[in-house]
């Protein structure tokens, strides 16, 4: 469980209150971090960092002391703090001659299957030459409204985890594991050392976020886990302040909790279920049944359409499932309830006569 001899490919989230000190970012634990990181350069392991901290530097920068919580103020501050972020990353791997590079992302990027390729095999080629990609969530410019935010860097580091075929994701925070209940409520909270699956109980148990800047709590470094969990990536979750833990963790001390892996979906798979739904086909019981026996999903199944969408889209399936849909919203309507056989009368000889196959669609249960 905690041997890590075999991993090729890490991702280090540090979080915000990891991070910063007096409100500021700790520079010396950075320096401690890119060391222990250059260290498994040298051995042959590939490591990306996902960062929080721009927010909180940026505020500090233009002396805001108070949590900020305005949509604007948000993305000035993130505006602010990246470069001066960046910078402290770059000094600290400077003294070890090796590279960093900065990756800003939102949603959509990931979403768009063009756009995540492209992103992949830059990440690809920037470890393959020794640099180190510091990610990041493009705060300045991303919105929940439109679908183009993570939300947080918990989920962002488990989508970069799964995007890039990470074997272990580390998450340094500021507690020192996951417990059976919230220890900062109940006293006889205990420590979780392994999780095997992450059950409704413990999804339950989970606390919530108290930090002035962070937008994460252990809600969402439980969702994170899952995602990971399913790219077959180990996922540790630690006290970001044990001296060395990047180094001990990979020397397989037990620190934290390891989350363990499920089996490990294609690329493909999980690409369509960590996207965000473009919208909604309803579709009848019938319909449901077949695609559990890994059959193709007809027009004839389904009941009705929600949201504007065009083909290639990702979209729901009832709630049961997502899927890579072969028709737009619009021909979705025309064709809904009728035969295969009908879709090209209707549409032209070069379309498929599915709306989609078995390949492209992942129930949610899995």
């Amino acid at each position: 469980m905690r041997n890590f001899s075999n991993v090729k490919r890490v991702v280090v989230k540090i979080g915000t209150n990891t991070l910063t000190k007096d409100s500021m970012v700790d520079t010396e634990y950075i320096v401690h971090i890119a060391g222990q990181i250059a260290k498994l350069l040298e051995s042959g392991i590939q490591v990306m960092i996902v960062s929080s901290g721009a927010i909180g530097l940026g505020a500090s920068a233009i002396g805001l002391e108070s949590s900020v919580s305005d949509m604007n103020m948000r993305q000035a501050c993130a505006a602010v703090g990246q470069p001066l972020l960046m910078q402290e990353y770059r000094k600290a791997f400077a003294a070890h001659n090796i590279e960093t590079a900065q990756v800003l992302l939102t949603a959509s990027v990931l979403n768009n299957r063009k756009t995540y390729l492209n992103l992949r095999n830059a990440v690809d080629t920037l470890l393959n030459v020794g640099a180190v990609p510091v990610f990041n969530e493009n705060d300045c410019v991303s919105l929940d409204e439109i679908g183009t935010a993570f939300g947080d860097n918990d989920t962002l580091s488990a989508l970069v985890a799964s995007k890039v075929d990470a074997d272990l994701l580390i998450m340094l925070t500021d507690i020192d594991s996951l417990y059976d209940k919230d220890p900062r409520k109940y006293d006889d909270a205990k420590p979780l050392k392994t999780v095997r699956q992450i059950t409704h109980k413990i999804i339950k148990n989970a606390g919530t976020s108290g930090s002035k800047h962070a937008t994460g709590g252990m809600k969402t470094k439980i969702e994170a886990a899952k995602i990971a969990a399913n790219a077959g990536c180990r996922i540790v979750l630690a006290n970001g302040r044990v001296e060395d833990v990047v180094t001990k963790i990979m020397a397989g001390d037990d620190i934290g909790t390891v989350f363990m892996p499920r089996q490990k979906l294609s690329n493909r798979l999980r690409w369509i279920l960590n996207n965000s739904p473009a919208g909604t086909i309803f579709i009848d019981e019938g319909a449901v049944q077949a695609l559990a026996n890994h059959k193709s999903l007809l027009p004839s199944g389904i009941v009705s359409i929600e949201g504007d969408f065009t083909a290639g889209s990702v979209v729901m399936l009832n709630d049961v499932a997502k899927a890579v849909t072969s028709f737009s919203s619009a021909e979705l309507a025309t064709l809904s309830g009728k035969h295969s056989s009908e879709i090209r009368e209707i549409l032209g000889s070069d379309r498929r006569d599915v709306v989609a196959i078995p390949e492209d669609i992942v129930f949610l249960d899995i």
